[in-house]
Formats: structure tokens, C-alpha cells, sequence
């Protein structure tokens, strides 16, 4: 497996001086995390009436949601749950945040355009469609000319058919996430920077609290891990397996492109590998390329902030050129960045989410391969919900935590499984395929 090399930005006076204000010595839930989904989850037990702190071991969003792409895209998924999920973070982040804290999320229906240009993915798109909309997406079938006059620069020759959302679009992952963490404030809960968990206090089985870099102890019924890529090994402190495994992330920015009207759609195209979207005024080239390469196997570094890997040019030259063929005039200008940081990936793309089967009230919400930004609302609803009354009005049963098995967490497993699990984000998926789960 090859090694990458890395750039930390740290924030040694946050990660490893004193918290920024004080610790409160007990609250009923104990959220550890400061992206976007642990921001989502201490915001909705708040608004619930819930007693609860969020602790980050640096600064909010410093882990995987600083350098998210930001979709908010509803189209796509055949589980209900998941598509669910979307629906109601959109409703979020476009209405209900704003209204609550004033702030804007970023959030721009710009609208969103999924390519079939195989026959394979034109059945796949056709029947995610027809599911969506009996979820409520409105989603319908447009030619390639119509592509063509929604993103003029797309090359069209070879599109069967786009699926279009005309309300999708995008967010700001860092905007939406400081409006979670406002709203959670306003409801009541507590979020301390610069406080490093370091292990939890439990009794007959059950969690108790948490402990702290600083000595401190935070007693509490409920304990949420929401430490994304670092879930794993905040697990393991107290015996709860949790199989996620960080793995190289890409995208493009090119430089400022006289004919691209920032308000034209994010189009999707699986079969180059690629998402793409204005940003910056030129373009932004997402890759989900056919392997993946994972990172850090053995620990993820516990003062890594705001990450960046250095990119290796010669594996993703192929998937570059194909995702740029999409789009010609983007191998006309320069790269502006050319990025590549962490995102955590599970063995069988699904989330990671639930109380653990191991320790009673210590509840799991990480692994969101990739779509944390856009299920993040609803996966802080679903927490809260479920550590509050029992029970999620979602259907968990595919997500849940308790699906999942030791010899996942082989060091060996997850390097091999990851590079699988990412390459398969954006391949065909064909009915009732199954995930393999070889030892």
C-alpha cells in the first residue's frame, strides 16, 4: 500500500492547551466531534429540551467538513431512509437554519443533473427516479440538448439522458456547520474547542462520561461518537467496534473561466468519475476514482487539523483526463488546486450509526461515506430522536451499527476494503448486488 505524505495545519494552542472556555462537570448527552454531523446532533437534542455538551478536540469542521465539496443533492439513493435524510437536510439548511440563526448556510438550488450515458445507468437512473419521486424528489428525465442548455460548456455527444432536480444544488459545509453549532447554542447546548476526549468512564456496562486531555471529567447518561475519521480509534477505547477507514478524497478547482455563470447546476457523471459545479469562478472537478488509495491505516495522527495529502498525479492522471473530457475547456486553463484530503469510507458504503452492541447508551453516528454534508441534518434529527425517545421514525435497519463485525476493524481489511468501498461510489449498481465480506 503506498504511503502518503501529508501537511498538518495545526492548532497546537486548541488541540493541545486548554479548552477555550470551561467544562461543565455533567450534562445528560455528551456529543464528541465538532464537524458536520456532530454539530447537526448536539443542535437537535438541544431543540428537544436536551441537556447536552459537544466537545471538539480543535476547531469546528477542522477534520473531514472544511474541505467538503458541499452538495446537497436529494436524487440518487433507492433507500428510502437515505433519501428521507436528504429531504429533510435540505429543508434545513434552505429554510429552517436561517430562519432560526440569521445565517446564511450557503445553500444555492442551482439545481443538479445526474448523466446516463450507458444504457446499465440509464435503467439505474430510471428506476432511482421513479423511487424518488414516490418519495417526494422532484426529479425528471431531460434530453442531452437540455443538459447542453443548463451547463453550456458540457459536452453532450454521448448523454442518453440527465436526471434533473431543478431545487438541488449546493451548500457551504463550513457556513452550514457554524449555523448548526449557533442554533445549538441558542437552544441551550454547550460547544467547547479545544478540549481532546481522550477515553470514556463507564459502570455495568453502561457509559458514565467522558474523560479529557486536561484530567477533567464530564459525567453524562449518553455518550454520541461523532469523531468521523477518528471513530474508529475513539472506539476502541472503550471496546466499541466501529470499521471506518480514511481514504484519499480529489478535487480540481481550475482557474477563472470567462464563460461559466456561477449559477448553472452540479452535473454528476459516474461513468468519467466525476461531479462537477462552478466555483471560484472557474469549475470544480470532483473525482470518485475506480480504486482508492487508503490513508493512515494504522492511526489517524490525533493533531491532524484541516489535512492535506500530497497528491499522487501519476494514479489519478487517467481519472483526471476522463473527468476534464466531460467538460473540454477545463484542459485549457490552469489548475488553480489541484486538492486531496481524508474522508472516512465503511466496508459496505453505508453508515455507521446506532448504540453500540458492546456499551449500553454510547450511540454511533460516523462513516458517511462522503455524504455527510448531505445527510447531515437528518442524521442529527435521527440521534436525537433515537437517543431521546427510544426509536427513529427512519427505518435504521441498514445502517445500523449492529451489523457490522470485529474482523472488519483488521488493519489489513480496511486498507484493502476502502480502496474497494470508494471505487464503488460511483460505479453501475446493479439490483440485489451484495457486498462481499471475506475475512
Amino acid at each position: 500500500m503506498r504511503a502518503a505524505a501529508a501537511r498538518h495545519v495545526l492548532r497546537r494552542g486548541f488541540a493541545t492547551g486548554a479548552p477555550q472556555q470551561a467544562l461543565p462537570t455533567q450534562a445528560r448527552v455528551v456529543v464528541v466531534g465538532g464537524g458536520i454531523i456532530g454539530t447537526s446532533t448536539a443542535y437537535h437534542l438541544a431543540k428537544s429540551g436536551c441537556e447536552v455538551v459537544l466537545l471538539e478536540r480543535d476547531q469546528l469542521t477542522s477534520g473531514t467538513t472544511w474541505h467538503a465539496a458541499g452538495l446537497m443533492v436529494t436524487f440518487g439513493s433507492l433507500s428510502e431512509t437515505s433519501t428521507e435524510l436528504r429531504k429533510y437536510t435540505k429543508e434545513l439548511y434552505s429554510t429552517i437554519l436561517p430562519e432560526e440563526t440569521g445565517m446564511d448556510t450557503g445553500f444555492k438550488p442551482c439545481g443538479f443533473i445526474e448523466l446516463a450515458t450507458t444504457a446499465d445507468r440509464l435503467e439505474e437512473y430510471r428506476r432511482i427516479a421513479a423511487h424518488n419521486r414516490k418519495c417526494g424528489v422532484d426529479v425528471r428525465e431531460i434530453s442531452g440538448s437540455e443538459v447542453g442548455d443548463l451547463f453550456p460548456l458540457c459536452r453532450t455527444d454521448d448523454i442518453l439522458s440527465g436526471f434533473y432536480v431543478e431545487s438541488d444544488g449546493r451548500v457551504n459545509p463550513v457556513d452550514a456547520t457554524m449555523a448548526l453549532a449557533k442554533g445549538a447554542r441558542l437552544h441551550g447546548a454547550t460547544i467547547v474547542q479545544g478540549c481532546e476526549v481522550t477515553g470514556i468512564t463507564k459502570e455495568d456496562g453502561r457509559v458514565t462520561g467522558v474523560t479529557t486531555a486536561t484530567g477533567e471529567t464530564v459525567k453524562a447518561e449518553y455518550v454520541v461518537n461523532c469523531a468521523g475519521m477518528w471513530a474508529r480509534q475513539f472506539g476502541e477505547l472503550c471496546g466499541v467496534n466501529v470499521p471506518n477507514q480514511a481514504a484519499e478524497h480529489y478535487y480540481l478547482i481550475t482557474e477563472a473561466m470567462d464563460a461559466v455563470d456561477p449559477n448553472w447546476p452540479v452535473v454528476e457523471d459516474p461513468a468519467n468519475y466525476t461531479y462537477i459545479r462552478p466555483e471560484g469562478g472557474g469549475l470544480m472537478v470532483g473525482l470518485f476514482e475506480g480504486e482508492g488509495a487508503a490513508w493512515n491505516v494504522n492511526a489517524i495522527p490525533s493533531d491532524s487539523s484541516f489535512t492535506e495529502i500530497t497528491p499522487d498525479w501519476e494514479r489519478l492522471a487517467p481519472y483526471l483526463e476522463a473527468a476534464m473530457s466531460r467538460v473540454p475547456s477545463t484542459m485549457e486553463v490552469g489548475a488553480k488546486n489541484f486538492f486531496c484530503g481524508p474522508e472516512s469510507f465503511t466496508p459496505d458504503l453505508a453508515p455507521i450509526v446506532g448504540e453500540s452492541p458492546e456499551l449500553r447508551n454510547y450511540f454511533v453516528c460516523a462513516g458517511l461515506n462522503s455524504i455527510g454534508i448531505l445527510t447531515g441534518g437528518g442524521m442529527g434529527n435521527l440521534m436525537a430522536q433515537w437517543i431521546l425517545n427510544g426509536y427513529s421514525e427512519y427505518d435504521v435497519t441498514g445502517i445500523n451499527i449492529d451489523r457490522l463485525h470485529k474482523y472488519q476493524s483488521n488493519p489489513a481489511y480496511r486498507a484493502e476494503r476502502v480502496n474497494e468501498s470508494l471505487g464503488k461510489v460511483y460505479k453501475s449498481h446493479m439490483p440485489n448486488s451484495q457486498v462481499r465480506n471475506n475475512q
